[in-house]
């Protein structure tokens, strides 16, 4: 079986020479985190598949229900338009997945995400990802790599959190949204649909994201522990709303591009 999933050449490949200084339980500690056999195992066995058949299948091997309301809110793919499809990102892996899934059927592939560069490494996830990384190498490529995105004949599924949603005030909620998809939206003349997805991470994943920020730590240690958040979420049921496409010209000027995000962010948490 070829390893796909492989922490020492990640490490190799992130830190260069300081991997070194990695200690060998350190590494059995990740290899276990990230559940490095078990996703290992299902790329080998899904190896003939890539983009929304992948997509389909990984939704299949965790056993996910997804109910989904308003489907019908979805825009005509014959419609010779493009897209923008949003949502909050409540579990930072499988809801991607499921979304993707949802997404690339009803549109036959034709979409892509932006996602962090990390997922590069999964070989059916690749051909429908834009990959960033805003504090590595190709930082510097991120606002064109974006703008391409938009001018690109596909639609775009993002989650502007960027990050998947943190326990606030009690509530799990998305941090603010980013304000690039209203911006650019309009640019491109792309409506955009909001999306809801239920769902949340263990208790220990929040309290930890919380400690970190409290203690002002700037790795987000809290993204090592997603997948096997993602194997906490088998065999459950998520609710996936749907709402009715928001016209681009809403988003004028009687707003900031900031304030138009936050808008959109109520929106879907209204759904």
């Amino acid at each position: 079986m070829e390893k796909t999933i492989d922490i020492d050449a990640i490490l190799d490949g992130k830190m260069g020479a300081k991997a070194r200084i990695v200690p060998g339980f350190v590494r059995t500690w990740l290899k276990n985190i990230v559940h490095q056999d078990e996703v290992n195992r299902f790329l080998w066995e899904s190896r003939d598949a890539s983009g929304t058949e992948w997509l389909e299948r990984c939704v299949e091997y965790l056993d996910m229900t997804l109910e989904i309301e308003g489907k019908e809110n979805l825009p005509d793919p014959n419609d010779g338009r493009l897209y923008t499809f949003v949502s909050n990102h409540p579990l930072g892996g499988a809801d991607g997945v499921a979304l993707g899934a949802i997404i690339g059927r009803h549109y036959d592939g034709k979409f892509r995400y932006l996602v962090n560069d990390l997922l590069m490494n999964l070989p059916g996830l690749a051909p429908v990802c834009i990959p960033i990384n805003k504090t590595g190498r190709n930082s510097r490529d991120f606002p064109a790599m974006v703008e391409a995105s938009f001018r690109s004949d596909n639609h775009m599924l993002m989650f502007p959190a960027g990050l998947c949603s943190r326990k606030i005030n009690g509530q799990i909620h998305d941090i603010p949204w980013s304000k690039t998809f209203i911006s650019k939206s309009v640019e491109y003349q792309r409506d955009v649909v909001p999306i809801h997805f239920s769902g949340q991470n263990s208790p220990f994943f929040y309290r930890l994201a919380n400690i970190c920020k409290a203690l002002h730590i700037k790795f987000n240690i809290a993204m090592l522990f997603l997948v096997d958040e993602m194997y906490k979420n088998v065999h459950k049921t998520f609710q996936v709303k749907i709402g009715k496409p928001i016209p681009w010209q809403t988003f004028d000027k009687s707003k900031s591009a900031k304030e138009w995000a936050l808008y959109v962010e109520d929106r879907v948490y209204e759904l």
